[in-house]
């Protein structure tokens, strides 16, 4: 299985979940179940539960983040093989997918995990 140390390019900073819960504004269990839900993506490493702070934006979940997982588990990825690829960077986007879902670029991101699963 894939460490989150081993990805191509990563995350700038990582959240646990006490610090999601505190920027959503939203208790524990909560995120948790966001989490359950493939609204938020989340590695364990040394015990702990991360998610990538950039998918956090003004106090909410970025907006085309959940319906990208939907695709990417209804393609049949695991939560390592979604993380690595939401982080490869694609010089079509430019950039990584996870980049470009915080940009403009989130319908064409979507297109692609959907085509996934084709």
């Amino acid at each position: 299985m894939l460490g989150v140390t081993e990805l191509p390019v990563g995350p700038a900073e990582w959240l646990t979940v006490p610090d999601v819960a505190e920027r959503l504004g939203i208790p524990v269990n909560r995120v948790h179940q966001l989490v359950r839900d493939h609204a938020l993506i989340a590695v364990r490493e040394r015990g702990v539960l991360r998610i990538p702070a950039e998918f956090i934006l003004e106090g909410a979940v970025v907006k085309h983040l959940p319906g990208v997982l939907t695709l990417l588990y209804d393609a049949g990825y695991n939560d390592a093989e979604a993380l690595r690829w939401l982080y490869t960077a694609d010089a079509s986007l430019p950039g990584t997918p996870a980049a470009a879902l915080r940009g403009n670029r989130a319908t064409e991101v979507k297109r692609r995990a959907q085509a996934l699963g084709f």
